[in-house]
């Protein structure tokens, strides 16, 4: 087993105000059916609520407090800012309690700052990226991810995402500086059963263990092949070697080079 270190985490309970319960439906939607299936039960955990937009221009804030959350694999920071309101950020790699973050047109470069792409240098990485101006980040959120900057041109910035594609996003958009924190996060080792239940994930069955009628691979004695060409899900759909985007996505001219 492989955890995660929380030695640089500070030792304060979660600010109140920005707390919220939500419910757990277990992979169930609307219907009351199973539509994700392997959810359920789990810890109980309270919603930290993200200030992915960090919309207070000008306005600088002071890092409170480096905090774990329980609904993301990346850390997160309690700022709070000069006129005294409280929210919470997406932690960057190097970030400390007491640093300094700002959102402006004229921020410096470091970790901690948010602006607008056309401003920041080519081969600097990036995190919590807009996708349109004024949305709120939505790119480069989870712990470790990071976007480079490869170029600036024609009311674009090209993007190199951590799949290896190559992007265009408006340069009005804006980001923050740095790497998103925890980057150790994909050396965890669950390790036991019992700590990926309180996670909540439930069991997941091996389909040539099933019946016949359960799953395309079910039956057989022993160790049976697969039996079809390609594989797929329980349902008979395709799950390796094909590509599942629409030909005629909007988006596809924005993208210069598709990941591998």
């Amino acid at each position: 087993m492989i955890t995660t270190d929380y030695s640089g985490l500070s030792k304060t309970e979660p600010f109140k105000k920005l707390l919220i319960r939500l419910k757990s439906r277990a992979g169930r939607g609307s219907s009351g059916r199973i539509t994700m299936r392997h959810q359920g039960g789990g810890e109980k955990a309270l919603y930290r609520m993200i200030d992915f937009k960090q919309n207070k221009i000008g306005v600088p804030g002071r890092v409170e407090s480096l905090e774990y959350d329980p609904y993301r694999t990346a850390f997160i920071a309690l700022v709070v800012y000069n006129d005294g309101e409280r929210r919470y950020i997406i932690a960057p790699e190097g970030l400390e309690v007491g640093g300094r973050v700002l959102t402006s047109e004229d921020a410096p470069f470091v970790p901690g700052t948010r602006t607008s792409l056309k401003r920041i240098p080519v081969g600097t990485f990036i995190h919590n990226v807009e996708m349109n101006p004024g949305k709120g980040g939505s790119l480069a959120r989870s712990a470790g991810s990071s976007l480079e900057i490869l170029a600036n041109e024609d009311g674009y910035t090209h993007l190199k995402m951590p799949s290896g594609e190559i992007r265009k996003v408006l340069w009005g958009c804006f980001a923050s500086i740095g790497q998103v924190s925890n980057p150790g996060h994909n050396l965890i080792v669950i390790g036991k059963a019992g700590r990926s239940r309180r996670m909540g994930i439930r069991p997941t069955v091996r389909a040539s263990a099933m019946n016949p009628r359960d799953h395309k691979y079910g039956g057989g004695e022993g160790r049976a092949k697969r039996g079809t060409k390609r594989p797929k899900d329980k349902w008979g759909n395709i799950t390796g070697g094909r590509k599942t985007r629409k030909r005629k996505k909007w988006s596809n001219k924005l993208i210069i080079k598709r990941r591998k």
